[in-house]
């Protein structure tokens, strides 16, 4: 049986990735800790976002400095939290983490548990962080994947299993706890598989001849794997809002949908003006998820001058520090920055 046929050694696939961790390993402060609290809001920070973003832009740092433990987190109020995670979207991740955070001192004594079914159980905690967590803060043999594991682990067993499947989310799983249960060291393992993906086995031109666990590696056709289901296709979404300032300060709208609840925006247009809107102040574009927006920011309407309970004007001195979702906040920002539109003038 040739090299390439052969099944990969698990052993030989932790030995050598171990190894080249620990020689290799880039610096980040989440690997310079065994805080689970740390860990935890780092984690969940790179779920969706890009590491540049997280460091880059000082989201983690200024996360510890604000709320520097559970106790902390779990005594502030909602739009304190959903304030500093403003701009990472996925707002989502922020309420779980404040719910996570009364649930540990509550339930747990303020101590974060060791036992990866406890883990599993907090709220917003599903099986990539419960072994991230588990791993890297207590060094249990917990495996995780994500996708520069499934990318890694799809290539080294040449396996053209859907990853986005049922099927081959079972594999990766499986394959994974294999590996991490040949090492003493599942901290290096884990965080190794996840840099190999970052690094070197990338989704396009891999840079094969470097990698550390190119013997052991399957795959005859690296840029073929991981194969994923087609992506759903992206969808032209439009908004409609408008800009109402007094000498007081800027009309806002208190969300109330799941993706956004708890941030403020500029209020939406009354549909029966959508047809014939006011002139508009400013266009701008962005993406979330499957979503291409289109945000169009009108003058208000001549009837928009009496607002439900959801409304009300937040005073200039209290608008930076009132939770939004980012491109509501940057057509803001040019808004005030331009004067457009004094009720008052």
């Amino acid at each position: 049986m040739s090299s390439k046929t052969a099944q990969p050694d698990p052993q030989a696939i932790t030995d050598e990735l171990v190894n080249w961790f620990q020689q290799h390993a880039r610096d980040y402060p989440w690997r310079r800790t065994r805080d689970p609290y740390a860990i935890l809001i780092a984690e969940v920070m790179l779920q969706q976002t890009q590491i540049s973003t997280v460091l880059g832009r000082g989201y983690f740092a200024r996360w510890l400095d604000r709320f520097p433990d559970f106790a902390m987190l779990a005594a502030a109020r909602e739009d304190e939290v959903l304030k500093v995670w403003e701009g990472l979207g996925y707002y989502r991740r922020a309420r779980n983490l404040h719910r996570l955070a009364h649930e540990v001192i509550t339930k747990h004594g303020g101590v974060f548990p060791q036992d990866p079914a406890a883990i599993l159980a907090l709220p917003g905690i599903g099986p990539y962080t419960a072994g991230a967590v588990a791993s890297f803060a207590f060094g249990l043999a917990e495996p995780i994947v994500d996708g520069n594991i499934a990318r890694v682990l799809s290539r080294l067993y040449n396996d053209a299993t859907p990853v986005d499947s049922t099927a081959g989310t079972k594999l990766l799983w499986e394959r994974a706890k294999v590996l991490v249960k040949t090492t003493e060291d599942p901290r290096s393992l884990n965080s190794a598989l996840m840099e190999l993906g970052q690094t070197h086995c990338t989704p396009t031109k891999p840079v094969c001849e470097l990698c550390p666990v190119r013997t052991q590696c399957r795959a005859t056709n690296p840029e073929a794997l991981p194969v994923k289901h087609a992506r759903p296709e992206v969808t032209a979404v439009t908004e409609h809002v408008f800009y109402l300032r007094n000498s007081e300060g800027v009309l806002l709208e208190l969300e109330t949908g799941k993706r956004r609840t708890g941030l403020w925006k500029l209020p939406a247009l009354h549909p029966m003006h959508v047809a014939q809107p006011p002139p508009v102040l400013l266009r701008s574009q962005y993406g979330i998820t499957r979503y291409k927006v289109t945000l169009w920011v009108h003058e208000p309407h001549a009837q928009d001058n009496v607002w439900p309970d959801t409304h009300r004007i937040i005073p200039f001195a209290e608008l930076e520090s009132t939770p939004m979702p980012a491109p509501y906040r940057r057509a803001l920002r040019e808004l005030l920055q331009r004067g457009e539109f004094r009720l008052d003038a």
